[in-house]
C-alpha cells in the first residue's frame, strides 16, 4: 500500500505540472489504470448536461483514443437527463455523475440496477469480456462534478485473471480523481483567464474602432505584422539577431503587446486622432471660410448693383466685378487645397495664407472682422500633416497613458514584458525618440520590432483621413531612409525586407495596386 500511495504521489505531482490538455487527461486515465492494473478504461468530462468521451484505452485489446488521435464524436455522448428531463439512473457512468458517488460492480452480469446492453453487445461483437467496473466522480473545488473516471477489469498480477476492484483500488482512484478534478479545473481557470484576458482586449479595440475606425484598425493589424516579424526572426540565420529566437511564450506576449500598444488613445480626443483636414474639429471649419467668402461676394454684388444704379457704365463695372469674383473663388480654392494635409508645404503657400487673411468681411451684426483669426491661419500654414504642433502633443500623448495603463495591470510573469514592449514603439535608436527618449540598446528586440511594425501600418494603410496609401517601394524607401537617420532598428529592418513581411502582409491585406514589389 506504501508502494502505491508513493505513486500516487508520483501521478499527483505529473499531473500538477502538466499543461497541455490532452496530455493531463491521458495521464489521469494512465494513472489510475497503473495503480489498479486495470485492463480498461474511459474518462469522460461533463458538457452540456452530457458525458462526452475524451480518453479511451484498453490494454488486451491495444485500443488508446483520445482527441489528439482520434474522432471521439463518433461515440455518442451519455446525456444525465432524457428529454422528459427524467434523470439517466439506468447509465452507470451517468449515475455516478448525477449521485456524486463511486459506483464499484463486481461483476455487470449479475447487476440488475443498470443497462449494460450495450457493453454487452460490443463483447459479443469484439469478444472482449467486460466484467467489473469501478465509476469515480471528478468533483471540482466547488463540489460540483465535471467528468467521470471509469476503470474495467483490473488483472490479478499473479494469476492474470479478472478480480474485482477492491476497497484499496477504490480508495486510491478516489484520492487520484480528487487531484485530478483540482488539476482539471485549474488548467480551464488559466483558459479561461487567459480567454477572459484575450476578449478584454479586444473590447478596449473595439471602443477605439467605435471611437475611431482607422486607430481601431490599426491595433488589429499590427499584431498582425508583429507577428509575422517574429516568424521572420526565428527563421533569419545570419546576421547580428541570428542567435536571437521568441519561443511560444514571448510571441503570445509579443501578440498581447502589440494589441494594446495604442491603447492610450482611448483618452485622445476624437477631433484630434481622426483630424482629416487641417481645421477640423468636431467639423471642418473650412465651411465657415466658405461662407465668408460668399458674403464676400454678395457685397461685391450689391456694391457692383449700386455702382450701375448711380454710374451706368456697366461694362467696366461689370470686368471690375467678375475680376472680384473670379479672384475671391480662387482665394477660397486655394484655401480649400492648404486645408488638406500634404508631406510638404511651400513657404511661398504659407506666405500666401497670411496675405489672405488680411481680407475683412462684415458679420450679421456688420461688424469688420478678419477673414481667418489666428488660429485659422496657425492651421491652415502647417507645414506637414493636418496637426498643429499642440495637436501632436496630445496624439504622442497617448503612449504615456499606455504605459501608465499597462503598468497599472498585474500582469502575469510570462507577460510582464508587455508594458515596455507596447510602451516604447514611438522611440528611436538614436534616443530622439518619446516618451522617454530611449536609444536601441535600451530597448527590447521586441519593443524595436514593434516601431517597425507600428511605421509600416500607418504608412501604407489605406483608410486614414489624412493621407493616400503609399505602396510597398515608397514606403519601404521610407522605412530604409528611417534606419540610416537612427529612427528604426536596422538589423530588423534588414530581416523585414529579406524575409519579404511587407509581401506577405501585403498580399492580405492591401491592395493591388499598392503591390509594386516582389
Amino acid at each position: 500500500m506504501l508502494s502505491r500511495i508513493e505513486q500516487l504521489n508520483h501521478i499527483g505531482i505529473a499531473l500538477s505540472a502538466e499543461q497541455d490538455k490532452t496530455r493531463l487527461l491521458e495521464t489521469i486515465l494512465s494513472g489510475a489504470q497503473y495503480l489498479t492494473n486495470a485492463d480498461g478504461g474511459t474518462l469522460y468530462l461533463l458538457e452540456n448536461k452530457k458525458l462526452h468521451f475524451k480518453i479511451i484505452n484498453n490494454q488486451s485489446m491495444g485500443i488508446r483514443q483520445s482527441d489528439n488521435n482520434c474522432d471521439l464524436t463518433q461515440f455518442p455522448a451519455i446525456p444525465l437527463y432524457d428529454e422528459h428531463g427524467q434523470a439517466n439512473q439506468k447509465t452507470v457512468a451517468a449515475c455516478a455523475a448525477l449521485t456524486g458517488n463511486t459506483i464499484n460492480i463486481p461483476d455487470i452480469h449479475s447487476n440488475s440496477e443498470f443497462d449494460f446492453s450495450g457493453t454487452l453487445a460490443y463483447d459479443s461483437r469484439s469478444g472482449y469480456t467486460s466484467r467489473s467496473f469501478l465509476n469515480v466522480p471528478l468533483t471540482d473545488h466547488e463540489d460540483e462534478v465535471i467528468g467521470v473516471l471509469q476503470l474495467i477489469n483490473p488483472i490479478d498480477k499473479q494469476s492474470k485473471e479478472i478480480k474485482s476492484f477492491s476497497d484499496e483500488d477504490q480508495q486510491l482512484v478516489e484520492s487520484l480523481a480528487s487531484q485530478a478534478a483540482v488539476a482539471i479545473t485549474n488548467q480551464r481557470l488559466i483558459a479561461e483567464l487567459k480567454h477572459l484576458m484575450e476578449r478584454f482586449i479586444e473590447v478596449i479595440a473595439s471602443a477605439i474602432d467605435d471611437k475611431s475606425p482607422y486607430t481601431g484598425y490599426h491595433c488589429r493589424r499590427v499584431p498582425e505584422i508583429a507577428m509575422l516579424m517574429a516568424d521572420a526572426i526565428n527563421a533569419h540565420k545570419d546576421g547580428p539577431l541570428a542567435d536571437f529566437k521568441l519561443n511560444d511564450k514571448q510571441r503570445y506576449e509579443l501578440k498581447i503587446a502589440a494589441l494594446l500598444h495604442d491603447c492610450g488613445k482611448i483618452t485622445t480626443p476624437v477631433h484630434v486622432v481622426d483630424k482629416a483636414t487641417k481645421l477640423e474639429t468636431i467639423f471642418d471649419r473650412i465651411e465657415l471660410i466658405e461662407s465668408r467668402y460668399e458674403i464676400l461676394r454678395r457685397d461685391a454684388e450689391i456694391a457692383h448693383l449700386k455702382q450701375q444704379l448711380e454710374k451706368p457704365d456697366s461694362n467696366h463695372n461689370s470686368d471690375k466685378l467678375n475680376q472680384q469674383l473670379q479672384q475671391l473663388d480662387d482665394e477660397f480654392e486655394f484655401l480649400k487645397q492648404a486645408n488638406k494635409g500634404t508631406e510638404f508645404m511651400p513657404k511661398e503657400a504659407v506666405q500666401r495664407v497670411k496675405e489672405i487673411s488680411r481680407r475683412t468681411w462684415k458679420n450679421p451684426q456688420g461688424e469688420t472682422r478678419p477673414l481667418l483669426n489666428g488660429e485659422e491661419i496657425d492651421n491652415l500654414s502647417i507645414a506637414k500633416g493636418t496637426l498643429l504642433d499642440a495637436e501632436r502633443q496630445v496624439i504622442n500623448h497617448h503612449i504615456t497613458m499606455t504605459i501608465n495603463m499597462l503598468e497599472a495591470l498585474p500582469f502575469p510573469k510570462h507577460l510582464r514584458n508587455v508594458p515596455e514592449i507596447a510602451g516604447n514603439h514611438h522611440e528611436r535608436m538614436d534616443g530622439k525618440g518619446y516618451p522617454n527618449g530611449l536609444k536601441r540598446e535600451e530597448m527590447s528586440v521586441q519593443a524595436r520590432l514593434m516601431g517597425i511594425a507600428d511605421i509600416f501600418e500607418a504608412l501604407t494603410a489605406s483608410d486614414r483621413p489624412y493621407k493616400k496609401p503609399m505602396r510597398l517601394s515608397q514606403a519601404l524607401k521610407i522605412l530604409t531612409s528611417m534606419a540610416k537617420e537612427g529612427h528604426v532598428d536596422p538589423d530588423l529592418l534588414e530581416i523585414f525586407i529579406q524575409q519579404k513581411v511587407y509581401l506577405h502582409y501585403a498580399e492580405k491585406n492591401l491592395h493591388s495596386n499598392q503591390i509594386d514589389l516582389q
